[in-house]
């Protein structure tokens, strides 16, 4: 097996602001293949430290396939254009500008697909988890310290939207409808949720949506907010929690052919 590739296999590797996890993942099923790996975030998140862990993962998880030439995805929580962090979110602002992806495929010696957290999570909700089989326009907003946001139509990701960003009553929409936001206020669920119905409301009228999705660890108490919002799309929470960002990393790692295009065109996507 050592060296052979392994096609139904990806690693994924998400990188978050207090740990990095990994598994593998056979990207047919979305289903995680073996133990998910965490460790902690080095202290600062400083750039060499991190790579230094991701390595340490990679390299525990590609034991478990004796060596097999096995894809690998990292997702990330920044804005990732061509490769380069432009952002950092909880991590050293020595990320901002990176030439990232460079860093870890040197380091790790071989090729990864590197992409923003967010994006990896709305891969995942689409390929394995509330948005499967879902076609059109799907919006994610993951509900946290910020808001996080992938946008996805007919299966192709539109990379990098940071529509927490949006104003939302002349400011940041995550600096008011956060989870984050909430907890500071220390606001009921009732008044929360009036803030998110104004949130959602914008985002429907600027793209409007076949489907949201709500992610975040708040995304496991739905049943408190979310049938407080009006909305013309359904609403829905993630299905896929902390395995999200593993599962989106290691599926785009994964080039697939669309079902509709012949067999001579692939895509990260079907």
């Amino acid at each position: 097996m050592k060296g052979d590739p392994v096609t139904t296999l990806a690693i994924g590797i998400d990188i978050g602001g207090t740990g990095i996890k990994g598994a593998l993942v056979d990207v047919d099923s979305g289903e995680l293949q073996g133990a998910r790996l965490k460790k902690p975030t080095p202290r600062g998140g400083r750039p060499t430290d991190i790579v230094e862990v991701v390595v340490q993962l990679v390299t525990e998880l590609l034991a478990e396939v004796d060596g097999a030439d096995v894809p690998v995805g990292v997702c990330f929580p920044a804005v990732v254009l061509h490769g380069r962090t432009m952002s950092a979110a909880n991590v050293s602002n020595e990320w901002i500008g990176l030439e990232a992806e460079a860093l870890f495929e040197k380091a790790l010696g071989r090729n990864i697909h590197f992409v923003n957290d967010a994006d990896a999570a709305g891969v995942a909700e689409v390929r394995y988890g509330a948005a499967q089989d879902t076609r059109g326009l799907i919006l994610l907003t993951t509900l946290g310290t910020g808001i996080g946001s992938a946008l996805i139509l007919d299966g192709d990701l539109v990379p990098n939207t940071e529509l927490g960003h949006l104003l939302l009553d002349g400011r940041d929409a995550e600096k008011r409808a956060s989870f984050a936001a909430k907890e500071r206020g220390r606001l009921s669920w009732k008044r929360w949720a009036g803030r998110l119905q104004k949130y959602y409301a914008h985002l429907e009228m600027l793209f409007s949506p076949d489907l949201f999705i709500v992610g975040g660890g708040v995304s496991k108490h739905h049943e408190q907010f979310l049938p407080l919002l009006t909305l013309r799309a359904p609403i829905v929470p993630a299905a896929l929690r902390n395995n999200a960002g593993i599962l989106g990393a290691a599926a785009l790692a994964v080039p697939r052919v669309r079902p509709d295009a012949g067999s001579a065109a692939t895509d990260q996507w079907s």
